[in-house]
């Protein structure tokens, strides 16, 4: 058969799935999911491709593929058989195998060839083996890709036993003009997709592949790329900002969400009674994101004003009937906001102490309440520890769940905190109480703020504190794919706190409160131990995020550096040591001591006996660890880690030294043990920093 590489072209590949409106937020996942599953399916049958761009609209998931090769590669095939010396017998005449390995090929004995090979002369056969056309690989990829979505919930239709997660009504499956027979979800490929569900609700017959995205918007009226779709509503309510005189907030999570509900965008403003600014603002920026996906506006001074940009997805004859049927359908969701509001401050939020007893925290570790008393003792204990006030954080955190129960946050839980601390301040609750209730949750996400004030930084971590030694005390350990209580999360929101803020806190002696308070736990310090390990391990990928390398996390967590700050400073100082070009010698002279003393047996002397310096290398070293250590100990006290193995770097020539000219393990045993004593001191000023020995492991 004759080589497909000679005649081998290049069309654009288009598949379309069509459905009923799918999930907004999952519309992104979903293309690029289907996207990837194609293109890993062309990867692996080796198929050339070009550009993929997955397209996605509400009411489709589609995939363009440009240059995609006809064929497959030819592929230059080797069959190996037996070893010649097997292959015939002493007359010459093909043994069994001979026969049987030529058989399985459909050749004969004859039409095989010698191939040497490195297990010496064998009987073979190479030929070429011609690409499959693409066409007909498609079916069985992109049923793979479709297979593969994650479509969290799938759902049957009419009396299909087809299952998808929504009804799937048209497949297009076109490579350049010409159709590629597929069947799909119970249906059969064709070349015609549809258009707007209300401008153009008609089929619209593709001729060619590159046609598809210029036919939908003319006449189709539908904008399929999803980038052009999203910068199109970012552009639109701007400029309806703009003529406001006011700037539009446009967070991602909403803008995409909006973006997977319309397929033609128009931004139209509306508006709402000014009565109704009365109530906090985040209650009706939520009411309004939540339930209508309108994007508020803000004055020059960032105050809400009473209006609101929608984008529809229809472009109507008559955009004032658009605008007040949406100003109608807000109207009662910001009225039921103002009475959630007027309801809750009927009662100050202390009166809501009590119904935190009924609201089950987790069934091993109690209540809302019961959580509430564990997190006040360690509050007051955190706040002591910062010089702050410790009735405060006590009162911070005896109120800070109580919002959890009121009609607002019931109705918007994501406002839990924010009218904790608006109710506080209503009720006179001081400053620091309202502000550490809000507080309480930061940062909420990397690279937030983190709390303020040594109320709101005790509440923070506490609050993490006792959920990671509850959680950990009932055997419910984070595992590689679940962590339903958001352990690592809180894990690495104590140590931004402690890190951004510069709080000097023992991690180990507030774990120790923490777990005493659960009644439950028998082994405090195994308890310890064990959440101590997790959050410390945390700062592994902290150092990798920044830049630095395991052996740098390494190098800084074999030390017994329980103080978080403490070891974010050590991780630096040593990150900027690796780069010193004295770092690896001594690194690896660092490794060479550790394995010296690891093979000894008995005590290292503590102290070097200078009367048994026979050596001037061993003395020129005695004297540098001498004068490094009354050079770095005052850096050492304030916590210059940086400086301190500036410091240290200089005292590679003398160990250089040692160890050219310096016979450690001596036959003369009080020799020995002096040399010994000296390599401890020399390990010793490292180890003050980090073990600087496990940076020569990469």
């Amino acid at each position: 058969m004759a080589s497909n590489n000679a005649v081998a072209s290049t069309r654009t590949l288009l598949i379309e799935l069509g459905c009923e409106e799918l999930p907004p937020g999952a519309l992104a996942e979903l293309v690029d999911a289907l996207a990837l599953g194609v293109k890993n399916g062309l990867r692996d049958a080796g198929v050339e491709y070009g550009e993929v761009l997955p397209l996605a609209t509400p009411r489709r998931l589609a995939v363009s593929i440009t240059r995609l090769a006809e064929y497959q590669p030819d592929q230059q095939i080797e069959r190996l058989g037996p070893a010649v010396a097997a292959a015939f017998d002493k007359e010459g005449n093909p043994t069994k195998a001979a026969q049987g390995f030529a058989g399985s090929l459909g050749l004969d004995v004859s039409e095989l060839s010698r191939l040497e090979t490195d297990k010496g002369e064998r009987l073979g056969h190479r030929y070429t083996q011609p690409g499959e056309a693409t066409t007909a690989l498609l079916p069985d990829i992109v049923r793979r890709a479709v297979d593969a979505l994650p479509v969290p919930k799938r759902m049957r239709w009419g009396a299909s036993r087809v299952e998808f997660s929504r009804p799937v009504h048209w497949l297009v499956m076109l490579y350049g003009e010409e159709v590629v027979p597929c069947e799909l979800l119970g249906l059969e490929s064709g070349r015609t997709t549809r258009g707007h569900r209300y401008h153009y609700n008609q089929p619209i017959e593709l001729s060619h592949a590159d046609e598809y995205v210029e036919k939908l918007e003319t006449p189709g009226h539908v904008i399929v790329d999803m980038v052009r779709r999203r910068s199109m509503i970012v552009e639109q309510v701007r400029e309806q900002a703009r003529a406001l005189g006011a700037t539009a907030v446009i967070e991602d999570t909403l803008l995409d969400e909006v973006t997977g509900l319309v397929e033609w965008p128009v931004a139209l403003t509306g508006r709402f009674d000014e009565r109704f600014l009365e109530v906090p603002a985040e209650c009706l920026i939520s009411s309004m994101k939540a339930n209508q996906k309108y994007f508020h506006l803000l004055d020059e001074q960032d105050n809400l004003i009473p209006a609101f940009i929608t984008v529809s997805n229809i472009e109507s004859r008559d955009p004032r009937q658009v605008i007040e049927g949406n100003e109608r359908v807000i109207r009662p969701r910001l009225a039921d906001a103002a009475f959630f509001f007027e309801t809750d401050r009927k009662r100050p939020l202390a009166a809501r102490i009590e119904p935190l007893k009924s609201v089950v925290f987790q069934q091993k570790l109690g209540t809302l309440a019961d959580k509430s008393a564990r997190v006040e003792v360690l509050s007051r204990t955190i706040a002591e520890r910062l010089g702050g006030n410790s009735d405060q954080a006590g009162r911070a955190a005896t109120l800070a769940k109580c919002d959890l129960v009121t009609e607002m946050v019931l109705e918007f839980p994501e406002l839990q905190g924010i009218m904790g601390a608006y109710y506080a301040r209503f009720d006179g609750e001081d400053e620091a109480v309202a502000s550490a209730i809000y507080q309480q949750y930061l940062p909420r996400f990397a690279g937030d703020e983190v709390p303020s004030g040594p109320t709101g930084q005790a509440l923070a971590i506490a609050d993490r504190l006792d959920t990671l030694t509850g959680i950990f005390a009932i055997g419910q350990r984070p595992t590689g794919t679940r962590d339903p209580f958001a352990l690592r999360r809180a894990a690495i929101g104590v140590i931004s706190i402690m890190v951004k803020a510069e709080l000097d806190l023992d991690l180990r002696e507030l774990l120790t409160v923490a777990a005493g308070q659960h009644e439950s736990v028998t082994d405090v310090t195994a308890l310890v131990d064990e959440v101590q390990d997790y959050m410390l391990d945390r700062f592994r990928a902290w150092a990798l995020e920044a830049g630095m390398s395991a052996e740098t996390y390494l190098a800084v967590r074999a030390r017994p550096v329980t103080h978080p700050f403490d070891f974010e400073r050590r991780l630096r100082a040593v990150h900027a040591f690796t780069h010193r070009e004295e770092a690896q010698a001594l690194a690896a002279a660092n490794k060479r001591v550790a394995n010296i003393l690891a093979k000894q047996s008995g005590d290292v002397p503590a102290e070097v006996d200078t009367t048994h310096l026979a050596e001037p290398a061993e003395k020129a070293l005695f004297d540098a660890i001498s004068v490094k250590r009354e050079e770095t100990a005052p850096l050492i006290a304030r916590r210059d880690y940086a400086s301190a193995l500036d410091a240290l770097a200089s005292i590679k020539a003398p160990v250089d030294a040692f160890f050219d000219q310096v016979m450690v393990m001596s036959d003369d045993e009080a020799l020995r043990r002096n040399r010994l004593a000296l390599l401890a001191g020399l390990q010793g000023l490292f180890l003050e920093v980090a073990d600087i020995a496990l940076l020569g492991q990469s």
